[in-house]
């Protein structure tokens, strides 16, 4: 399996966060393998798509919360990271508080 665990949506509370502060979070490692997605569906096009981060972060959004990694924003860097057999991507981090934090 690719990721830990597919939702369909954020079970952690909004944060509001904009993409300004999301960029000042500096990106680190992180295995595919611990991620949880909050998407079910992804677009073929995106994925395919060689400029799909022209107008958005280079680095996908990660919500810490209750234990978990969730995969905010970036499904489609990662899985094609995991179609280029890499098994870590760069990721910015946003810990949110919870139980078991």
């Amino acid at each position: 399996m690719i990721f830990r665990a597919v939702r369909d949506g954020r079970p952690y509370p909004e944060h509001n966060f904009t993409l300004k502060q999301w960029a000042e979070i500096p990106p680190r490692p992180l295995r595919l393998d611990q991620l949880i997605t909050t998407k079910r569906e992804l677009a073929l096009d995106k994925l395919l798509a060689e400029d799909s981060t022209f107008y958005g972060d280079l680095f996908p959004h990660v919500v810490q919360w209750n234990g978990g990694l969730y995969l905010e924003d970036g499904l489609h860097r990662a899985l094609r990271a995991a179609l280029q057999q890499r098994n870590q991507i760069h990721a910015r981090v946003l810990v949110l508080g919870g139980q078991g934090e």
